[in-house]
């Protein structure tokens, strides 16, 4: 999986595009990366856009894991983030919302920019 940052500091959140096929190695690659960048700049809020991925690959376990990898890997429980997704990796990244929901991080999919930022930035 590729990925771009872009740092918004007037609105103080972070923007992360990505493309390809999201898999486990991939995702945690990036989320270090997100969030080594956020620890940088002192922002709590990322906006994720996973509109240009391919696929998705996973197995249940490993998303249900991947809350407890990100906490290891340095991610706080303070972050607020947004992700907007295509409507047929819904699936996929519902589960991972709920476990994150159920771990402590402020998380919430989307399937549109707009709503994502709104509810991001408040």
């Amino acid at each position: 999986m590729e990925w771009e940052i872009r740092i918004h500091n007037e609105e103080n959140y972070v923007e992360v595009i990505t493309k390809g096929v999201a898999d486990k190695a991939g995702s945690l690659n990036m989320a270090k990366t997100i969030t080594e960048t956020m620890r940088q700049h002192r922002i709590t809020r990322a906006l994720i856009d996973h509109r240009n991925i391919e696929s998705v690959s996973g197995e249940t376990i490993e998303i249900y894991d991947r809350p407890k990898l990100l906490k290891m890997i340095g991610a706080i429980l303070g972050i607020k983030i947004a992700e907007i997704i295509k409507p047929e990796h819904r699936k996929h990244f519902s589960f991972f919302e709920t476990v994150c929901l159920n771990q402590g991080f402020k998380m919430s999919i989307f399937l549109e920019k707009s709503p994502a930022l709104e509810w991001l930035l408040k």
